[in-house]
């Protein structure tokens, strides 16, 4: 029977080298790339980690530093870094024959049987090559039997960079080399409090819980932990998956740019959110039965009196049309709305979902016919927005929104806006 390989590809500081790859003066300077209303960073080039740059520390808190060594700071640019990531998965599946994408910026590789034909690591080396070509982001490598070390395999490649981005732990005699040198909250799903119970128990390091019984493990702990166990033994026990599970939910929430006190302004933001949350909805294929508002005050400011607040209403029958849960979500603020207070942030949450078409319509529900009239006519505004941007939206939503969340060092949308395409003179 061929022996199971996995590869984990993993995008160097991702956010960061997207904002570097249409800049290329700040080849070398440090970046840094920050979190909704330019709080906190979130991402980090190599050259501002270097600098002591730590991630998540508020933005005020590092404005000396940043200013002190020439640090360059954007806003974040999700849609660059959705396109960009598109653009790398699908160079890495035109490479290796089935892909799961873990994440915005991580891929499992499957490569079972390439080893009888190619050396694994000059396997990955191309990898690195093809990607770094193709879509100018660095990538690192990790290769091995079975997921977890696979990560942990791409943390070797990322930290020692003599490994040249790539590191192979077909090897049982490596493997074991790498564990020993790992603390235990380097495996992926041991979180704290996992790991302070194992410490307890004397267990250290990744090569110690590697050779815990796991029969023992699986007593005082999980299945789940077992499972982790026999993962770094060389042991398959979590396949890959080329399909992405179908979200339970969908929520459509931000902290907003300046405080709301006008109901108008927060009905505006709602019907943002329900037009984004709705779109999320038709993209999986679903249609949902449950929606739910909350908004609130700021927990962290002594200027704002306490107040949050949520409310849930069900539908007669699912739906994914944005107008059937505009509506809703309308009588939902009515019923929460209080006035005399700053709103800092609201949100969405859809939920109890369903295949379109599979389940009882009720005595009283439009005609088939309407039905599919109306699920054009929200194709028909997607695919616009879609190719040409923000084409066709609702009155509801607002031209202004003055609330809108704070982007004052965004990036142009280089690769998603005609206007916006970078110029080479």
């Amino acid at each position: 029977m061929t022996s199971v390989v996995f590869a984990l590809v993993d995008c160097n500081n991702f956010y960061a080298s997207c904002e570097k790859l249409f800049r290329p003066d700040l080849t070398h300077t440090p970046v840094v790339v920050l979190s909704n209303n330019d709080g906190c960073v979130v991402a980090r080039s190599k050259e501002a980690k270097k600098l002591g740059v730590k991630m998540g520390v508020p933005v005020f808190q590092v404005r000396e530093l940043l200013q002190k060594h020439g640090i360059v700071a954007f806003s974040s640019n999700y849609a660059l870094y959705a396109d960009m990531s598109q653009r790398v998965m699908s160079t890495l599946e035109a490479l290796a024959p089935r892909v799961e994408v873990y994440s915005i910026d991580e891929a499992f590789l499957d490569l079972t049987g390439v080893g009888y034909s190619q050396n694994l690591t000059e396997f990955g080396l191309m990898v690195r090559r093809t990607v770094q070509q193709y879509t100018g982001i660095s990538v690192c490598v990790g290769i091995a039997p079975s997921k977890t070390l696979a990560k942990l395999a791409n943390h070797a490649a990322k930290t020692w960079h003599r490994t040249g981005g790539v590191v192979d732990l077909s090897s049982t005699v490596r493997q074991r080399k790498l564990l020993a040198l790992l603390p235990v909250n380097e495996v992926w799903g041991i979180g704290a409090k996992l790991t302070k119970r194992l410490q307890q128990l004397g267990i250290d390091t990744a090569l110690q819980l590697a050779d815990t019984a796991p029969e023992f493990i699986r007593q005082h702990f999980s299945v789940v932990v077992e499972r982790t166990v026999r993962e770094l033994n060389g042991e398959s026990c979590i396949a890959l998956e080329e399909m992405a599970a179908t979200k339970k939910q969908i929520v459509s929430s931000r902290a907003f740019g300046e405080r709301i006190t006008d109901k108008q302004q927060m009905r505006e933001a709602i019907s943002e959110y329900i037009s984004r949350a709705c779109k999320k909805l038709r993209q999986e294929q679903q249609q949902a039965k449950l929606l739910s508002v909350f908004l609130r005050t700021s927990p962290f400011s002594d200027k704002d009196a306490p107040y949050s607040a949520s409310k849930s209403i069900e539908l007669d029958t699912p739906s994914n049309d944005t107008r059937v849960f505009l509506a809703k979500a309308m009588q939902l603020l009515d019923a929460m709305w209080v006035n005399g207070y700053r709103y800092a942030k609201a949100g969405v949450m859809l939920a109890d979902f369903y295949d379109p078409g599979v389940y009882q319509p009720g005595l009283f529900d439009e005609p088939i016919v309407q039905r599919e009239t109306d699920q054009k006519l929200m194709q028909l505004m997607d695919t616009l927005n879609s190719k040409q941007g923000k084409t066709l939206w609702f009155a509801s939503q607002g031209t202004k929104q003055e609330w809108s969340m704070k982007r004052e060092l965004l990036s142009p949308a280089y690769t998603t806006d005609w206007q916006q395409l970078p110029l080479v003179k």
